[in-house]
């Protein structure tokens, strides 16, 4: 996958996080590129602003729509399958749904916003969805591209060195996972579960699967409504306390 992030502060995006662990060795082994473009470089002003004052009056500035149009116009597509994203607060929620979407591309375009946001104009002829990672206000897109790239990258086989992670993380089927124990079997009074270390794999993964769907039902009971459950799941979450209807049923 390539992954092409538009914004005014470069320098964000080529020291630090992208350089280490899992995204770092997948930049190394080319199954990802990252392709960094300043935005300041298709201004069209000596001091190569890239934001003015909103019409109609009101705080704060606005990014100008030609500098960002310019460079996301320069852009090759490649001729794979591409997606041009604007990270904003008025997007939809991102989630591990979305990354899974998300990670079917050839190229992802990430465009950062920054102050009080981007030209409408801009998100009317250049963009194909806007993506929010939450419901706070951020200084600017930045970090939430590199959530997206993080959470997008670790879904695209050989990112990790186990695919099969992947398929057991958090959120996959809609609950939040099940909980690790490694070695020492006994810390500080606290032991691993019996049926961890017994060697029994049915008998770990019906708890594993019954653990998963306690711990969404009592730190996420909203994930339940949507998540992929079956007559057994219900079943379980009635043995634990919990009432829950399957999607589609009364």
């Amino acid at each position: 996958m390539r992954i092409d992030i538009l914004t005014i502060f470069p320098e964000v995006f080529r020291s630090g996080y992208l350089q280490t662990g899992i995204l770092g060795k997948a930049i190394q082994k080319n199954i990802i590129s990252i392709n960094v473009v300043n935005i300041r470089d298709f201004a069209d002003d000596p001091h190569r602003s890239t934001d003015d004052r909103p019409y109609g009056g009101g705080e704060g500035m606005v990014m100008k729509p030609e500098p960002v149009t310019k460079a996301i116009e320069s852009l090759d597509k490649g001729g794979g399958k591409s997606l041009r994203v604007l990270m904003s607060p008025q997007g939809e929620k991102f989630d591990q749904g979305l990354a899974w979407q998300l990670s079917k591309y050839d190229q992802l375009v990430l465009i950062c916003g920054r102050y009080e946001g981007v030209d409408e104009r801009v998100k009317e002829l250049c963009v194909d969805r806007e993506i929010s990672i939450g419901d706070y206000v951020l200084s600017g897109g930045e970090l939430a591209a590199l959530v997206v790239i993080d959470a997008v990258a670790r879904l695209i086989p050989g990112v990790l060195g186990n695919y099969g992670s992947a398929m057991e993380d958090s959120f996959k089927d809609g609950l939040l996972e099940y909980p690790h124990y490694t070695r020492p079997r006994v810390f500080r009074g606290k032991a691993v579960p019996e049926v961890l270390l017994s060697g029994d794999h049915e008998k770990i993964r019906l708890w594993r699967r019954k653990e998963a769907l306690r711990r969404t039902a009592l730190r996420r009971p909203d994930l339940l409504a949507r998540a992929r459950l079956d007559e057994k799941d219900r079943g379980m979450l009635k043995d634990l306390g919990f009432e829950v209807k399957l999607r589609g049923k009364d």
